[in-house]
């Protein structure tokens, strides 16, 4: 069975409604899986980090813009 990754669903993310700009999800990738340039910038999958599959950035994301494939 395939390990799951982490997906961003741009249509619900909004990062002006993150704190300051900081993507939650981002912040709590110990993986760096996921990557937010700056503040206020739309976080992306880092093509360089392998997600392990924990679904703490899931847990995270209040607007449910993040998810698990």
């Amino acid at each position: 069975m395939p390990k799951k990754v982490v997906a961003v669903d741009y249509e619900k993310c909004c990062p002006e409604k993150c704190n300051g700009g900081l993507c939650a999800a981002a912040q709590v990738c110990e993986h760096g899986s996921l990557k937010q340039e700056s503040p206020y910038e739309t976080p992306e999958i880092n093509p360089s980090k392998w997600c392990h599959g924990c679904a703490k950035c899931v847990q995270a994301c209040t607007l449910k813009a993040i998810r698990m494939l």
